[in-house]
């Protein structure tokens, strides 16, 4: 059955995009995620705000924790509880993640359902373009579009330097703007993100001015905010979770706290974005082995050396890469393990039953 032109209303109020095969959908049961707990959830249906519970698959512990609801998901509730359950995840249309803190290879969802996601990083002592490169490369995979946005802009007293400092590490493209986050009239250039429609997040360290930015896009001091540190322009985490937010302008924005680790997943992929160039110096190289240290006609030493390749960029890739080989192994030695105990519980398992015979 069809949705009537008052479902796809409501529900576009909660950055719902239709699909062909949305179209079959109970639309009274159809709900977005704005705050996740530890086992439970809250929704918005495009009029109210309610509790829900997750169905019992979803806390299972050998789920990936990508396959649970996450802040950003449409889902459909169950239609047979009397309280509201998620029964299903719906397909997302995009997915921002960062490796969990820890040696273990998992992943952790930010936010999902998204089109921008808002880099926003500080014209102070939190201003740090290395830190641009690898924001972005999270979000390269993740379906949705990078936007570097430099707030405290009215306490810096050259713009145009940081400006193109961004410029030389983000991929053509990219956009980038400066902001004051406490002036309304500054945010005016970030307004095409927040139309009717559309969903964003943004995503940044503690500090920065991301609950500032909400609450001057609100006109209202709805999130808390909090003074940063002198000596390193780093502040507590006054934003404790995820949380969606339907803004007057028409969008969503999802606030989150303030990342402190930015983790590779592993998935991400460095032979294209902004280092594509990095990607086809190396193989211009005379050795198809080279490592870049002493060979001769080493395509990226010599880059390095006339200063068309900024040696800062150079490391963070080598750091980049590094990270995301380390990634790989863990992700294989991980793969074996289970693959083991599998086999281990197997031959356990049919030990015990030729002694005490089958239950």
């Amino acid at each position: 059955m069809a949705l009537t032109p008052e479902q796809h209303a409501r529900l576009a109020g909660i950055g719902w995009r239709a699909t062909p095969e949305s179209e079959n959908l109970d639309a009274d049961r159809v709900a977005r995620v704005i705050i996740q707990h530890r086992n439970s959830y809250v929704l918005h249906d495009g009029e109210k705000e309610f509790s829900a519970q997750p169905a019992p698959r979803f806390l299972r512990r050998d789920l990936d924790p990508v396959d649970r609801p996450a802040v950003g998901d449409f889902v459909v509730l169950d239609a047979t509880t009397k309280t509201p359950h998620i029964e299903l995840v719906l397909p997302r249309r995009s997915t921002l993640m960062r490796g969990a803190a820890g040696e273990s290879y998992k992943r952790q969802v930010i936010a999902t359902n998204v089109d921008h996601v808002l880099v926003l990083m500080g014209l102070d002592g939190d201003f740090n373009p290395r830190r641009i490169e690898r924001y972005l490369l999270l979000i390269a995979g993740s379906g949705a579009q990078g936007v570097v946005v430099l707030s405290k802009a009215d306490k810096h007293p050259d713009i145009a330097k940081p400006l193109a400092e961004v410029a030389a590490v983000v991929p053509e493209g990219t956009p980038v703007h400066a902001v004051n986050s406490k002036d309304a009239a500054s945010l005016a250039v970030l307004a095409e993100y927040f139309g009717p429609g559309n969903s964003s997040v943004v995503v940044g360290s503690s500090g920065v001015g991301k609950s500032t930015l909400t609450n001057t896009l609100l006109g209202t001091e709805h999130m808390a905010t909090g003074a940063v540190r002198e000596h390193d322009s780093r502040g507590r985490h006054t934003t404790t979770h995820r949380a969606l937010i339907r803004l007057p302008q028409g969008g969503c924005l999802i606030d989150t706290p303030g990342m402190r680790e930015l983790k590779l997943t592993g998935d991400e992929d460095l032979d294209a974005g902004q280092f594509a160039d990095i990607e086809e110096l190396a193989s211009k190289c005379r050795f198809g082995d080279c490592v870049h240290q002493r060979e001769p006609g080493c395509a990226v030493r010599e880059a390095l050396e006339s200063g068309a390749l900024d040696p800062a960029r150079w490391a963070n890739y080598q750091k980049l890469r590094g990270e995301l080989y380390a990634q790989a192994e863990s992700l294989e030695a991980q793969l074996k393990r289970k693959s083991h105990d599998k086999v281990m519980n197997k031959a356990l398992g049919q030990r015990l039953k030729d002694k005490y015979g089958r239950r």
